[in-house]
């Protein structure tokens, strides 16, 4: 769906929120309430199964299954309302508290594809600070009620709410702080979550502070958060919540913050429950320097080892003498891009012309300068995003996702214009020509190795009609035999 379709969308369940808000507790607001849960549901539901089947459906058929969930709840609770007596705690909580896990897992399953392999702190962290905020919230939720000759049931399902808040908001943490892009998609799942937090956190708080007939007009903003996790689903980006990070995971300043947090916890409940004397602001004060001095000496020591990491990936996942992406990084990348929801996925494959020449006149230190030189002029022609990689020799490879053929037409251009520009070497400057082939794969291709072939192909049938040329090659579906899609392009017939 079109971003601005995905706005009116928006704007469309923001209005029947605000309606609903003003008529809350009527019949009109009680029906505009239904149609639009019911209507947010079956997007949710169309959205995620028209996704390809796989792992990067699950999270929001998840997403589906617990917005159905609240919307059944809040469907019995009206039956119960109009037809018999609204409990205190009764079914309707049933499908509330199940949707909460649901989201959460949902939440972990984009973490994992976002860094596969490499949540084990993330959850370590997340579950300190679960502990924490159960303690926090056992004393001050459940235990002040465990007096007040409530039933067990009226006392502990109430609490399970902000449990539940504590373990959503461990789950985005999962996501905010994994590595990944960042975009619209992201930041309104997050978004949605905060909703979610800051809904049952005014259902906790306010009552002590404005008449609860009031409190209650906060329902309505449910469908507000769940409408921005299906525009998530909706949004074209939304491949980024579930494709792999390039990127080595890094410790994020707000986990040491979370991490002293959680030590702080148990020592300050503590001592709120026996009262702060002199001796035990002491103590505290103690305990937090200590913590922070320990803190301290654990984060210089990850980044010590984050470092180390990055320089040994760096050079396992790139080319010596240029800097670029090697093969292995070149395979990795690129089968990742083939099963994302980004396409087409672009990739030229270019084979420098004169470059045994220049070995032969001026030696082996001249062409190491022409592959460099080559490498950053590529560099600079690309995006952010895109993949530069040598695969050995003289041959260098581009790929750039979600271009058109006319933009990659562009592309290929401006390559063989830069490339062809001299190359200072000394007093002397060394001129080399490139010939590219260029290779697009549509929405359904996985094989990196066809893509590959075919556009090496093309390159083949550049060199065959002279130097300075790039060829647009296409796979057959059948028998991945690359035909000439193009009649060769010079770089002077090139677009500009």
């Amino acid at each position: 769906m079109s971003t601005k379709r995905i706005a009116l969308f928006l704007g469309a369940v923001w209005g029947a929120v605000i309606v609903d808000i003003v008529a809350y507790g009527t019949g009109p607001g009680n029906a505009v309430h239904v149609a639009t849960y019911l209507a947010i549901c079956c997007t949710a539901w169309r959205a995620s199964l028209r996704l390809p089947p796989g792992p990067g459906r699950r999270p929001w058929l998840l997403v589906a299954v617990a917005l159905t969930s609240w919307c059944i709840g809040d469907l019995v609770e009206l039956g119960q309302f109009y037809f018999a007596e609204v409990p205190g705690v009764g079914v309707a909580d049933i499908f509330w508290l199940a949707g909460y896990p649901l989201i959460a897992v949902a939440l972990v399953q984009m973490a994992r594809r976002r860094a596969p392999g490499r949540l084990r702190g993330g959850m370590l962290d997340a579950m300190a600070l679960t502990v924490a905020a159960s303690a926090a919230l056992w004393q001050f939720v459940v235990a002040p009620t465990l007096g007040l000759g409530y039933g067990l049931l009226d006392t502990l399902v109430p609490a399970l709410y902000p449990l539940c808040d504590v373990v959503l908001l461990a789950a985005a943490l999962f996501v905010a702080l994994s590595p990944g892009a960042r975009g619209v998609p992201t930041r309104l799942v997050l978004g949605a979550v905060v909703f979610f937090l800051g809904i049952d956190l005014g259902y906790n708080i306010l009552p002590f502070m404005i008449d609860y007939s009031l409190v209650q007009r906060l329902g309505p903003l449910i469908l507000a958060g769940g409408a921005m996790l299906v525009a998530a689903c909706l949004h074209p980006s939304r491949g980024e919540l579930t494709a792999g990070a390039d990127r080595l995971p890094v410790v994020h300043p707000a986990r040491v913050i979370f991490l002293g947090l959680a030590l702080m916890t148990a020592p300050t409940l503590t001592l709120m429950h026996k009262g702060f004397g002199r001796e035990e602001v002491i103590a505290l004060i103690a305990t937090a320097v200590c913590s922070t001095f320990v803190l301290a000496r654990f984060t210089n020591a990850v980044r010590e080892q984050e470092r180390a990491q990055a320089q040994l990936a760096h050079q396992a996942g790139h080319d010596t003498l240029t800097g670029v992406a090697n093969r292995a990084t070149l395979d990795d990348r690129l089968r990742r891009l083939l099963a994302s929801d980004v396409h087409p996925v672009s990739l030229l494959y270019l084979d420098l012309d004169g470059f045994k020449e220049v070995n032969d006149r001026h030696g082996h230190e001249a062409g190491d300068r022409v592959l460099t030189a080559v490498a950053d002029r590529l560099g600079g022609l690309v995006r952010q995003g895109d993949i530069v990689a040598r695969l050995g020799g003289d041959e260098f490879v581009v790929v750039c996702p979600g271009l058109t053929e006319a933009e990659v037409a562009e592309v290929a251009g401006r390559i063989l214009r830069e490339v062809a520009r001299p190359v200072p070497f000394g007093v002397a400057e060394m001129a080399v020509g490139v010939s590219v082939g260029v290779a697009i794969a549509a929405e359904g291709s996985r094989s990196p190795a066809a893509l590959l072939r075919a556009a090496d192909a093309a390159m083949y049938e550049a060199k065959r009609h002279g130097q300075g040329r790039w060829v647009l090659a296409e796979q057959h579906p059948a028998t991945d035999v690359p035909v000439l899609a193009d009649p060769p392009h010079s770089w002077s017939s090139s677009l500009r």
